[in-house]
């Protein structure tokens, strides 16, 4: 029986389904309990048939229970993806079941093409999600109604949360640990597990402040992190130097040391690529985009555009490639 303090958090798995979307999420929280998180966690496997599941891998994942078989109220609901995402997809009964499950659920999350499960079951109409680089494009195309921005390793859109490629789902993980427990607990889970609190995003993702190489300070590093996955949020120098625990003038000399700009810029650039990336890939209208990406309005993200790009956001949806910032050195007072 699950222990009513607890946290319940049900992981939907399936056959062929990548073993690290469910070790990831699954040992950070168990680490979050060994470092007396209260309420701890209580970890359950499920699946259609209740029988466990074979990973990708070969490994079998056993201890599962039978999706219709879980009751009663869930805390987090994560999805896993893998290479059996297609057939988890097609499995009409397991996307009814997690359409029920999700409405028990405090939140939704996915691991890399989870995001797809969860589009399929009919949860990301209308939302900003992101899932593994390699499947963006075809994840837009065959849902047209979500905006997918592969920007950021996770995003949080209402009580619904995405992530990127299998250990993405770490930095979700210990996410979702800071905001149920506070940044301490994160902190020692994430040591515990030796990494260190929202990695900064690869070479797949858009943005010049989250490409490699990344800064060497490992708070700012945290921030960014933090902007990407949560832009429509309050985003403010305060509230990012209350976040981090620093002045908001210590705040400005760290970004001004190992970003050679201001938290307010930083966050502005970061948001400007992030609505690149979408109008460049979605049908989302400007303002609904710019809203998304915390810009207000359809009037301030064309502004940044052009502070940023040099060009409109029409221009930007006729290119057939992402545009490249354009260099502050320069003069660019004729733009299209």
């Amino acid at each position: 029986m699950t222990d009513d303090r607890a946290r319940r958090v049900v992981i939907v798995a399936y056959d062929d389904a990548q073993i690290l979307d469910v070790a990831c999420p699954s040992g950070a929280l168990e680490s979050a309990n060994l470092y007396g998180a209260v309420p701890p966690y209580a970890i359950e496997l499920a699946t259609t048939s209740g029988r466990g599941a074979r990973s990708s891998s070969g490994i079998v994942l056993a201890g599962g229970r039978r999706l219709a078989a879980v009751t009663g109220q869930i805390d987090t609901l994560v999805v896993v993806g893998g290479l059996g995402t297609r057939a988890a997809m097609s499995d009409e009964r397991m996307l009814a079941q997690v359409r029920r499950l999700a409405g028990r659920s405090r939140r939704v999350a996915s691991v890399c093409t989870g995001t797809f499960v969860l589009a399929a079951a009919g949860l990301l109409h209308g939302r900003r999600v992101t899932t593994h680089w390699g499947y963006g494009d075809v994840l837009a195309k065959v849902f047209p109604s979500i905006a997918v921005d592969l920007a950021p390793l996770y995003i949080k859109d209402g009580n619904v949360y995405t992530s990127a490629g299998a250990t993405s789902a770490l930095d979700l993980t210990l996410a979702l640990i800071e905001d149920d427990h506070g940044p301490t607990l994160a902190r020692n889970v994430a040591r515990e597990l030796v990494t260190y609190l929202h990695r900064p995003a690869n070479q797949a993702q858009i943005s010049m402040f989250l490409s490699a190489p990344p800064p060497g300070d490992r708070l700012v590093r945290d921030l960014l992190g933090h902007i990407a996955a949560h832009l429509a949020e309050d985003l403010g120098p305060s509230t990012l130097a209350a976040r981090a625990g620093v002045s908001t003038r210590h705040l400005t000399r760290l970004f001004a040391t190992h970003l050679g700009t201001t938290p307010a810029r930083a966050v502005r650039a970061v948001r400007t690529e992030a609505a690149a990336h979408l109008a460049h890939s979605s049908e989302l209208s400007l303002a609904a985009i710019a809203r998304r990406c915390g810009l207000r309005s359809a009037e301030t993200l064309r502004q940044s555009f052009l502070d940023h790009y040099g060009v409109t956001g029409d221009r930007i949806r006729r290119m057939p490639d992402m545009p490249r910032p354009l260099d502050p050195r320069q003069d660019h007072s004729a733009r299209t």
